[in-house]
């Protein structure tokens, strides 16, 4: 019943979705598992993506599918370096962004990151000006196949991937993001009309270096 219900899903399920249509007291963790090991060696494999389950092709076989796939335009270095501050730095503003790259960000390079829907507007720091915050958000996890956001590489990780130069300062650290889409002790919410207009404003900016 949980292949079947999976299987014909639209979109990833969550262990809740899929106890609501199984019969009452079914272990459903014990058989996600269960499928997730008669799925391994598979051409398709059972996944945990944002807290949430779905069949996907085998990582190995994607080259197989590679001729189907719609090419992405690749995001600039700006935005890329904006999405991987947000990421692990959330909640941000806009201000701590341009302070972390060390240069101007223009609207235009969130607006595009907010656009992919791999970023949202979270709430408004409770600080002078109350600027908004961003941090990500569950369609970021499903593309970069994370089931939370701990699970962003670390220190090491990003070293033995030689992302990161070996000369670094020793006492150099990556920070740990916030988890949840709770809001923190310091943000405010953020309403629904706050968000059009934070939409709407700043058009005369000038644009990034970077």
């Amino acid at each position: 019943m949980v292949e079947a219900l999976i299987f014909a899903a639209g979109e990833p399920l969550s262990a809740d979705d899929l106890a609501n249509r199984l019969p009452k007291g079914a272990d459903v963790t014990g058989i996600l598992r269960e499928l997730q090991g008669v799925y391994a060696d598979r051409g398709v494999n059972l996944v945990q993506v944002a807290g949430k389950w779905s069949l996907r092709t085998a990582a190995d076989l994607s080259f197989l599918l590679s001729q189907n796939a719609v090419e992405q335009k690749r995001l600039s270095r700006a935005a890329m370096e904006t999405l991987a501050i947000i990421s692990y730095h959330q909640p941000v503003t806009r201000a701590e962004i341009e302070e972390i790259r060390g240069v101007a960000t223009s609207k235009g390079t969130l607006d595009l990151l907010l656009e992919t829907g791999w970023i949202r507007m979270r709430g408004r720091r409770r600080t002078p000006g109350r600027p908004v915050t961003y941090g990500t958000t569950e369609a970021f996890l499903s593309h970069f196949g994370l089931d939370t956001i701990g699970d962003l590489p670390g220190l090491d990780e990003l070293k033995g991937a030689g992302l990161l130069d070996s000369r670094i300062p020793t006492d150099f650290s990556i920070p740990e993001p916030h988890a949840g889409d709770e809001l923190t002790e310091d943000e405010d919410p953020l309403e629904d009309d706050e968000i059009r207009e934070e939409m709407t404003e700043d058009e005369g900016l000038p644009p990034e270096s970077a």
